[in-house]
Formats: structure tokens, C-alpha cells, sequence
């Protein structure tokens, strides 16, 4: 496979000429990876870069997948304004499990390695991680655009922040990586891993990175921390019914990273609908994403209800705290956007729009309640 093929869509191939000259030494490459499991979910954005991981393994390169269960429990930083909060334990181990499996719906399993960080910095002395320290200074760090925006701030930054790409960086040295890819976000945290494998005598790895798709608010990169993507694991009626959701200004390049062709359709509609069918196919085929069509076309065009509505039994107590309901039962993810939701007439109970957070419980026995577009759900007495 030529070097255009390998580099195609790449925003960055750092150095210069170093890919070629890694091409030419005659074995398989090691093309690194890393995540952190925050989330089980991979999105369609993530997705994009693992796509360009399979291009590197049907030229007969090695992917080594990078799940971070040990720097999941610091958080990577970058292009943040805050902290990242940590989870616990065991959602991070259930996360990273998971998300190593859905992963293997892009990439060929023969030809990946899947590592787990926690392997190697688990096991470094406290002597180990400050020879690590030594191999980048304080300056070098707050060059870094989202810690000198804090620190000129005045905003805290933890030291445990400043770490995470050095721990990056020595998961490079860990595997021996020839190269390492990512999203145009991790550009800094590669780059240190250059600098870090020479330290420790290896030959530092070529950097790639590519395009951020944005997220369903088309502002922000898709992001599993800020809930605005889509997962490729989600059921064909709702990844169809989000993707309809975008705004328009988000169109062209989703067209382009996601379907990688150009689009004659003058009505955004028509392009949306045409978008939208073509994700569902590359996810879940072609007879789902006729199903995921005519459902958007039920519940969001023609305003019925899907034809298979989940019951539920109505919980004690009269009345009925709706906000409560929506969130055990719709999928709403808290109270306060219950809250929300019903205010700004979100929320619908037989059709019509819900008044009140309190309702009275014969008010929603047998009733269909609906909560945004999509969400639906009957309750019967208990």
C-alpha cells in the first residue's frame, strides 16, 4: 500500500520523511493506539480513527491497542478547562473490557495486540516514575494550549494532570511503538512520546493525527464525557434518529469523514436522511436501517408512537413524581433535565404536553408517556 494510501486524511505526519524511512526497514510496523475507559461505548468519531488503524493492518501492519485502565484513573487532560473526574474501580475495568471487544468490529483480531497500561505503570517504583519525570520539564508542559490557559487563569492543575502524558508517552516506550496516531487534540501527548522514547534509547515513533468529528450539538468534538455522540453499538432507530439530529453546519464534514465521498443533495434533508442511512448500513445493515428509517418517520415526522412500546409498572406512591419516572424508565439522564425537559414541553403523556412535575397516578395508568422524540414508554398500575 503506498505511503498516500496510509496518510490519507492525516492533518499531521511528524517528522517529516520519517514514515517512509519506517516503511523501508522491512517488517511489520507497530502502530499504537491508546484509549481510556471512561465510557464502553466507541462513538463514530473514535471509530473514524479506528478505520484508519485497518488501513495500516491490510498493508500488513501490527495495531497495538492501548486501554488505558491506569491512566483512566488520572484522566487525560486535553482540550479540557477543568479536571477530569475519576471513576471508580470497577466501571473503569468493565469499561475498558468492553470497549476492547466493540472495537474489534473495525479491526482485524488476528493482526491487533490489545494492551492494558495498568501492565506496565502499574509496576513502576516510585524512583521509576521520577526518572520518568526527568525526561520533560515544567516549561515544556504549560506550552500545552488548555494548561497555560488554566495557570494564566489562575485555575487549578494537579500534578497528577501533568503526569498523564508522560504516562502516555511510557506506554510508547512499553510496547516499542513505531507509531502512534490520534485525534488532532492529542497532538502535544504524541510528540512527547517522541521525546520520551529517545530518553529510554528507543526510536522514537512517527506522530499521526486526524481530523475531531463534531458532536450532535455540531460545536464541541464528539465526546462520550459530554454525551453528544453516537455509539456505534446503539440500537438502528436511535444512532438513525441522532443523525437526523445534527445541524446542518455539521453536515459536510461528517459527509466527509463518515461516508468519504462528495454529495449533490441540495435539500440538507434529503442529504441528512441519505447520511443517515448509510451510517445504520456500515452498523447494523441494510434491512435495520430500513426499520431505523421508517421508525424516525413514525415517531418524528408523523408524531406516533413506535410500534413495540417497553411497559413498565408505576412505582408506589400518588402522585407520581414525573421527573423521577423519566429517569428510571425513559433514559433521561437526571432529575434536573427531567425538570427541564418538562418545562420546555418535552415531555408528552397520550399526546399531550405534561403540565406538572407531580401527576396523579390514575392520570398515568395505561398512559403512553414520550420524553423528547424518541423516548417512550406505557405504564400500568402495579
Amino acid at each position: 500500500m503506498a505511503v498516500a494510501d496510509l496518510t490519507r486524511n492525516a492533518v499531521d505526519v511528524l517528522p517529516k520523511g520519517e514514515l517512509e524511512r519506517k516503511l523501508k526497514l522491512g517488517r511489520p510496523l507497530r502502530v499504537k493506539l491508546g484509549i481510556d475507559a471512561t465510557s464502553p461505548d466507541i462513538h463514530l468519531g473514535f471509530a473514524y480513527v479506528l478505520d484508519r488503524l485497518a488501513e495500516f493492518q491490510r498493508a500488513g501492519h501490527i495495531v497495538v491497542l492501548i486501554v488505558g485502565d491506569y491512566t483512566a484513573r488520572i484522566g487525560d487532560p486535553s482540550g479540557r478547562s477543568d479536571e477530569r473526574p475519576v471513576l471508580p474501580d470497577e466501571v473503569i475495568d468493565a469499561n475498558a473490557e468492553e470497549f476492547a471487544q466493540q472495537a474489534f468490529r473495525v479491526l482485524d483480531r488476528e493482526r491487533t495486540e490489545v494492551r492494558f497500561n495498568g501492565e506496565w505503570l502499574g509496576a513502576l517504583s516510585y524512583a521509576d516514575v521520577v526518572r520518568l519525570a526527568r525526561t520533560i520539564t515544567v516549561a515544556r508542559i504549560l506550552e500545552r494550549d488548555d494548561f497555560s490557559k488554566r495557570f494564566g487563569a489562575h485555575e487549578p492543575i494537579s500534578v497528577s494532570e501533568l503526569l498523564y502524558p508522560l504516562m502516555q508517552a511510557y506506554d510508547s516506550v512499553a510496547i516499542e511503538a513505531d507509531i502512534e496516531i490520534g485525534g488532532t487534540d492529542q497532538l502535544y501527548n504524541l510528540l512527547t512520546g517522541r521525546d520520551v522514547m529517545e530518553h529510554y534509547g528507543l526510536d522514537p515513533q512517527v506522530v499521526m493525527t486526524y481530523p475531531l468529528l463534531v458532536g450532535l450539538d455540531g460545536g464541541e468534538k464528539m465526546s462520550k464525557s459530554r454525551g453528544n455522540y453516537i455509539g456505534i453499538n446503539e440500537p438502528p432507530e436511535e444512532m438513525f434518529g441522532k443523525t437526523m439530529s445534527i445541524p446542518d453546519s455539521a453536515l459536510p464534514q461528517w459527509w466527509e469523514m463518515l461516508v468519504g465521498e462528495p454529495t449533490h443533495a441540495d435539500d440538507p434533508m434529503e442529504w441528512k436522511l441519505e447520511l443517515a442511512r448509510r451510517i445504520v448500513v456500515r452498523w447494523h445493515g441494510d434491512e435495520d436501517a430500513r426499520a431505523g428509517e421508517q421508525h424516525f418517520t413514525r415517531v418524528v415526522r408523523e408524531h406516533d408512537a413506535p410500534e413495540d412500546v417497553p411497559e413498565a409498572a408505576l412505582p408506589d406512591g400518588d402522585p407520581v413524581h414525573l421527573p423521577a419516572l423519566l429517569v428510571e424508565h425513559l433514559g433521561v439522564p437526571s432529575t434536573s433535565e427531567a425538570r427541564r425537559l418538562i418545562v420546555q414541553g418535552g415531555v408528552r403523556i397520550d399526546g399531550e404536553p405534561a403540565a406538572d412535575l407531580d401527576i396523579p397516578r390514575k392520570r398515568l395508568e395505561g398512559a403512553l408517556v414520550q420524553a423528547g422524540k424518541r423516548r417512550f414508554m406505557r405504564f400500568r398500575a402495579a
